[in-house]
């Protein structure tokens, strides 16, 4: 799988690219990931990127020429699954979204910046646009590497073991029940003397049970 980044700010990404899953698909080139400074495609004075709004209006937009010539370059080198904007105005990203997105071969991530990006880039060139929440941040940088993660820890081999991407919560319907681990008893907070008892009929009965418990809970605490 391929993902390019356009960002004003490569720079935001490097520790990101660098640590634990990520670097571990890199490594073992199941993944590549491409970071396209958009101003490096800016014909503007300056590299400027951005303007006022027409109309009037607080904040500055990024102009449509360097984006629309980044992405274009890019489409001519290779087909893309999907050019994706992150933006907080979009439908929000669940875990059926990136098991989609993690069949893709290539996909473009967009990350805005100011006020937004001018309304002919999202008709014109993005197929899918992707929020991770209905909160506004100073960028798409986060949410672009938020995506990238929620996508790459299911390509098949990045993860030791991928029957654990796929007994994530969200995966079913169902959250994951709680867990534990040693010790047993930590000063008298104890693991549930099911999970000891050696049997995995009941232990799957009560994990099931805990479950539906746990995702009645999220679903009220939505409302």
């Amino acid at each position: 799988m391929r993902i390019d980044i356009l960002t004003l700010f490569p720079e935001m990404f490097q520790g990101f690219l660098l640590d634990s899953i990520i670097k571990r698909g890199i490594d073992k080139g199941l993944i590549e990931i491409y970071l396209h400074n958009i101003r490096d495609y800016s014909i503007q004075r300056h590299q400027q990127v951005d303007d006022s709004p027409f109309g009037g209006g607080a904040g500055m937009v990024l102009m449509i020429q360097p984006i629309a010539d980044c992405i274009n370059k890019l489409k001519q080198e290779r087909a893309y699954d999907e050019v994706i904007y992150l933006s907080p105005d979009a439908p929000v990203l669940t875990q059926s979204v990136a098991n989609r997105l993690s069949l893709s071969n290539n996909l473009i991530l967009l990350a805005g910046r100011y006020k937004g990006i001018d309304q002919r880039i999202r008709e014109y060139l993005v197929t899918k646009e992707i929020s991770i929440g209905e909160y506004v941040l100073t960028g798409g940088e986060l949410p672009a590497a938020v995506l990238t993660d929620c996508i790459v820890r299911l390509v098949p081999g990045v993860l030791h073991d991928e029957s654990s991407a796929l007994s994530d919560s969200f995966q079913s319907d169902l959250l994951d029940a709680p867990i534990y681990t040693k010790p047993a008893d930590y000063k008298g907070w104890k693991v549930p003397e099911v999970l000891l008892s050696g049997n995995h009929k009941k232990i799957d009965a009560w994990r099931d049970e805990q479950a539906t418990i746990k995702t009645e809970n999220y679903q009220k605490n939505k409302k």
